[in-house]
């Protein structure tokens, strides 16, 4: 679907990490309810819903008569009606769970870009947005336990009998309740409820799943308790029409057990990521149904309990619970008090990392959902570009045909300058070719010889504009700019990007002989490299005029511009200092876009360092890169070579800030250690990291790949960067400014090693274009500015892993 470019900006997720604070809450009487949330239209009576492709759209008639029961604070309901991202949490896990103090959830959802709403009753009024005093008080009091059949009870006015009201803790059923009217669309929680164990006979069934069966809130917990009936629990929620999907890499994942990661309980979906998982909720939105989803999110692997520790302690504790007669609602307390016991203590800190996982994805999910309804649905979601069959992302929408400079057209996301070439792959058919070997038969020289000829579309600019086309889908507007020549293969070029969905418009075809870029590839019988022919020149010697530059990306002001160095250095440098001039509008105010260089070959990564000096922290040409380790080395050769190190004293004056010494205030060698005992020994004999703290004050960012080995990302943090200050985040701080040393912004080195996704040797097809699809997809992921670099690493490995399971390049 076509976006439109005249809607608001992405929201400013950075900017509300830790520093969102709420407005005072206004007292009983003077209840605050915006007319934009969303009223539930019927409180979960089916025979009322009303199947709409607006249904998520406001109520505002029945708010009404609302006001003296439900309050809504000014934080909350702003974000409601901003289209901000927004995550409901119960209070019951305060006042009737096993932690009753200050968990952190709020923060962590402040922390990831949402804002938190905290549901219960407090002082007889349904509040959504609880302060933290009113929850401690709620605690203090002991307060009820709120389910969908209590409110009427707590609620009900009875000042003419008594001058207290009542504090009420939400239960999952009852949080969805209050957060539906609110019209917030994510919860994250701990554990739902379920069918007990037995509950065929004793009827013991958790209003929990039959409110997911009415309420449209989407449920982000663990699954459901592991001593429940979780084969029984995923039927009854069939039957209420819940939507029920698992967190997951593979489709192999099974439904979580709380505490386990494994049940061993099929799961009837699966979600592959918050994206996902946002796209889901927008569908069950647009096609009006009232009944909720519940999207496990396993527990993190190093918080978990292995399943066979857990179903021993599940089974005495069950077992204790029969012998002693606890039934009813003193049944669930007294399991989960013996399973404490029986677990020496790890279910409280599991059931601990397993609710703050939880809210922190519900987070992320909030924010994706609060793009797509900034933008609408992407017409070539990111899950299918990565996770999919190749066959499923081929097809591509319409090319949008030729612009020129002089029209009007949307700004742009992403512009990549670089290479485009007509690739030729010439594999060699063997004398024994369908017999069964294991050698490789190699062509004879001096003679033709019988091979399969394919042709197709490469170019390292090529290969990164397309993954960041498809891994961004309808939501993110590509540009590639390259050079083609007036023949044959620069005709092919054309309408082969066209059938991609990419832009032909800044792509410039050159007469005068000039000669498409093209690549041949010579290959034995088993598909190794025998020999290979390049003729690249066009990009060197027939460039588009350095005016071109700066015009162009004025006209599109894009978030992102990438540069590969099939320019020669004077090109690369123009494009570097003409991107870093512009300026686009972000909620934030204005920002300069960001520049990527890729490095494209061992010989072409030098020319970075040729002809003009490069900008020095804070005001950089360049900031971020891309080069797998052997690029990184030749990187730092030719800069050590060329004086941007000992030459410079501005640099020094950068890395001083660095503090690699050490200092009073941290202790670099300790740090320095604990990253290198977490990488590969290939890694370490390279001296990859000391060599990158030597390249930062040039290029701020950068990622080292190291194939099969994973990669590494080392970046300056601002001395405001909110890293600095997560316990989370200090593992990966490697070094700070000593007190007082900060002249120049520098808050710390980020130093983060990831190690690889794991690929069997078998599924490998080819490794053409792994990186290209990297660095694509982290593009795409950063101009949508839904998570920070150092979080979207993950995913740039998944889609670079789908390429090694392709013959294509991307």
């Amino acid at each position: 679907m076509n976006v439109s470019r005249s809607s608001p900006a992405l929201p400013r997720l950075a900017a509300s990490f830790g520093r969102a604070c709420r407005a005072p809450q206004p007292q009983r009487g003077a209840a605050h309810i915006r007319a934009s949330c969303t009223a539930l239209q019927t409180c979960g009576r089916p025979e009322q819903r009303q199947f709409s492709s607006s249904a998520s759209k406001p109520a505002a008639a029945n708010l009404s008569g609302l006001k003296d029961y439900l309050r809504i604070s000014d934080e909350v309901a702003d974000a409601i009606a901003t289209n901000k991202p927004v995550v409901a949490l119960e209070t019951t896990i305060y006042t009737h769970g096993a932690f009753q103090e200050d968990l952190g959830l709020e923060e962590i959802v402040r922390e990831r870009g949402a804002v938190p709403a905290v549901c219960g009753v407090y002082n007889g009024v349904a509040t959504v947005g609880l302060e933290k005093h009113e929850i401690e008080e709620m605690v203090q009091s002991k307060a009820s336990k709120l389910s969908r059949r209590d409110f009427a009870a707590i609620l009900a006015d009875v000042s003419y009998l008594t001058s207290r009201f009542l504090h009420g803790g939400t239960t999952i059923a009852g949080t969805m309740i209050l957060a539906r009217l609110a019209g917030i669309r994510v919860f994250g929680t701990g554990g739902l409820g379920g069918v007990h164990r037995g509950g065929e006979n004793s009827m013991d069934i958790s209003a929990d799943l039959t409110e997911l069966g009415r309420t449209r809130v989407a449920v982000i917990s663990s699954g459901c308790k592991g001593f429940l009936d979780i084969p029984r629990t995923l039927e009854y929620l069939e039957t209420q029409g819940v939507v029920v999907a698992t967190f997951a890499e593979t489709s192999k994942q099974t439904f979580p057990a709380f505490w386990a990661r494994d049940s061993g309980v099929p799961s009837p979906n699966h979600v592959f990521g918050s994206l996902h998982a946002a796209h889901m909720i927008y569908a069950q939105e647009k096609l009006g149904l009232e009944s909720g989803l519940l999207l496990a999110n396993p527990i993190p692997a190093e918080a978990a309990i292995p399943r066979e520790v857990m179903e021993d302690a599940i089974d005495r504790a069950i077992q204790d619970a029969e012998r002693e007669g606890h039934t009813g609602p003193s049944n669930t307390p007294f399991i989960l008090q013996q399973i404490k016991k029986y677990t020496g203590n790890r279910s409280v800190g599991a059931n601990l990392a397993l609710v703050r996982n939880n809210v922190s994805r519900a987070a992320d999910v909030a924010r994706w959902l609060s793009v797509i309804g900034k933008h609408g649905p992407r017409n070539k979601p990111v899950w299918r570009y990565v996770l999919s069959s190749r066959s499923e992302s081929s097809t591509a929408p319409p090319s949008e045909g030729m612009e020129s400079l002089t029209s009007s057209s949307p700004k742009v996301d992403i512009v990549v300058a670089g290479s485009l070439a007509l690739d030729l792959s010439c594999d060699y058919i063997g004398l024994q070719s369908g017999a069964a070997t294991n050698s490789a038969e190699s062509p004879r020289m001096h003679t033709s010889n019988p091979a399969s000829i394919s042709q197709s579309v490469g170019g390292v600019g090529h290969n990164v504009a397309l993954a960041a086309h498809r891994f961004g889908g309808g939501d993110v507007k590509v540009k590639l700019c390259s050079v083609v020549g007036d023949d044959v293969a620069g005709s092919t070029l054309l309408d082969a990007i066209g059938t991609e969905g990419l832009s032909t418009s800044d792509i410039h075809t050159q007469g005068n002989g000039a000669r498409t870029a093209q690549y041949v590839s010579v290959n034995d019988s088993q598909k190794s490299l025998v020999l290979a022919m390049a003729d690249m020149d066009i990009l060197t010697t027939r460039p588009p005029r350095k005016e071109y530059w700066a015009n162009m990306l004025q006209k599109y002001k894009p978030k992102i511009v990438v540069v590969d160095a099939n320019w020669e250095p004077w090109t690369i440098y123009s494009i570097l200092r003409a991107a870093r001039r512009i300026k686009f509008e972000t909620p934030a105010g204005r920002r300069r876009t960001e520049t990527v260089f890729e490095p494209v070959s061992v010989a072409k990564s030098t020319r970075l360092f040729e002809n003009r000096r490069l900008g020095v922290y804070p005001i950089l040409d360049v900031t971020l890169t891309t080069p797998n380790v052997y690029e990184l080395l030749a990187m730092y050769d030719a800069a050590k070579e060329r004086g941007y190190f000992h030459n410079s004293p501005i640099w020094a004056a950068v890395v001083e800030d660095f503090n690699i010494r050490g200092g009073t205030e941290f202790d670099y060698n300790a740090h320095f250690d604990e990253l290198m005992s977490r990488t590969s020994p290939e890694i370490r004999a390279a001296g990859v990291p000391q060599k990158v703290l030597h390249l930062l004050p040039y290029v701020g960012r950068i990622i080292v790949k190291f194939g099969g080995h994973g990669c590494l990302l080392a970046e300056i943090m601002r001395n405001d960067d909110a890293r600095l200050v997560r316990p989370d985040d200090r593992q990966y701080i490697l070094t700070k400014p000593l007190l007082g040393r900060r002249i120049r912004a520098v808050g710390g080195v980020y130093m983060r090693y990831y190690a690889p996704k794991k690929v069997a040797p078998q599924d490998v097809v080819s490794v053409n274009g792994a990186g290209d699809t990297f660095l694509g997809a982290l593009a795409a992921g950063l101009s949508i500015g839904a998570y920070p670099l150092s979080s979207m690493i993950d995913h740039a490995q998944n889609a670079a892993v789908m390429t090694l399971k392709s013959k294509e390049a991307v």
